[in-house]
């Protein structure tokens, strides 16, 4: 098993985020995206005004690496209208992947129909384009009553709606990273919750994001069914040592 062809490089911080200035960042996704290639990684997930850059660098050197972007991130509150609007745009420019933050807080609110509404419309998108989709439900954020639930959502919206061919094409996928937690508690992918997600959106593919930090780690949460791991930390993982990191 070649670890690394499970392995999303993430790199999601803006310049703010990261206390460094515009060009600073900008360098930093570069050399995310360069590690990439020369790791041979699945996929290199940068934010959507990256795409631009990591599809050219990508393509000039024949790499196999897919370019991954993020969709109204991290918060998932905006119109669907509007998270349609910037998946078009991320298409347009490059992305292979679009992982869309879902309007958690609607559905914790009781909205299901507006949940349903987002994984059709995404989920549409993407195939028609021959994309993989992928929907953060910020577990985190989220009681396990709550994981079941909008994983099951998620799954029987795709079931009744989509062909078996697509169901691999179309991801549950566990965390944003940037969720903030009481008290330093796991904002990202634990056991458990990849555990529940895994049980209720079966026959989707989940992607553990967040919190997997070292090779046993990652080889866990393989074992338990997981088909991608996004990670900050892929080369670390990679060469079997511990990453400090938050995501």
């Amino acid at each position: 098993m070649d670890i690394r062809q499970y392995l999303d490089s993430t790199y999601l911080k803006t310049a703010y985020q990261a206390n460094l200035t515009e060009e600073e960042n900008t360098q930093v996704v570069k050399n995310t995206i360069q590690e990439a290639i020369e790791e041979d990684f699945k996929l290199v997930m940068i934010r959507p005004e990256h795409v631009k850059m990591a599809r050219k660098m990508i393509d000039e050197t024949n790499s196999r690496v897919v370019v991954g972007t993020v969709i109204d991130f991290p918060f998932g509150s905006s119109s669907i209208e509007n998270k349609i609007n910037e998946a078009e745009i991320a298409i347009k420019d490059g992305a292979d992947e679009l992982d869309f933050v879902v309007n958690y807080e609607a559905f914790k609110k009781g909205d299901v129909h507006l949940i349903k509404e987002e994984v059709l419309s995404a989920t549409r998108l993407g195939l028609l384009n021959h994309k993989i989709v992928k929907f953060i439900i910020e577990v985190a954020a989220l009681s396990d009553d709550q994981i079941i639930q909008i994983s099951s959502l998620i799954k029987n919206t795709v079931v009744e709606n989509f062909g078996k061919s697509d169901y691999p094409k179309i991801f549950v996928k566990s965390s944003t990273g940037f969720y903030k937690t009481p008290e330093g508690m796991p904002n990202g992918a634990t056991i458990p919750t990849i555990t529940l997600m895994i049980e209720n959106s079966h026959p989707l593919p989940v992607k553990a994001a967040g919190g997997v930090r070292t090779l046993e780690e990652a080889l866990e949460m393989i074992r338990l069914g997981v088909k991608r791991i996004g990670t900050s930390a892929a080369k670390t993982i990679a060469d079997g040592k511990t990453s400090e990191g938050g995501y």
